[in-house]
């Protein structure tokens, strides 16, 4: 069985709350009218490991939900990012 250091957890759970955070400012910014955070910004935030809060924020917060071609790339960062951490779990190369 796999099991994740404790400051991986960490790494994760940091992540998803800057993620969280970005989303709601972007979403605040989109509501006022303001300078609004580019969608690259926000996938890359779900690629190094912020996606649960993306993914959290997107519905809780209903952010970019008719956004097809920004749901398929978040999930696809979420696939991504997960196959990379399994694949250094499995090699051993993160403790």
């Amino acid at each position: 069985m796999l099991h994740p250091a404790p400051w991986i957890l960490g790494f994760y759970l940091v992540a998803s709350a800057v993620a969280f955070a970005v989303y709601a400012a972007d979403k605040s910014a989109a509501r006022a009218g303001r300078r609004r955070t580019p969608e690259n910004t926000l996938i890359l935030l779900g690629l190094v490991g912020g996606w649960p809060g993306a993914l959290v924020a997107v519905q809780a917060l209903r952010h970019k939900t008719k956004k097809a071609g920004f749901l398929a790339a978040l999930w696809l960062s979420v696939v991504l990012n997960v196959a990379v951490l399994v694949a250094l779990l499995w090699a051993g190369s993160v403790s």
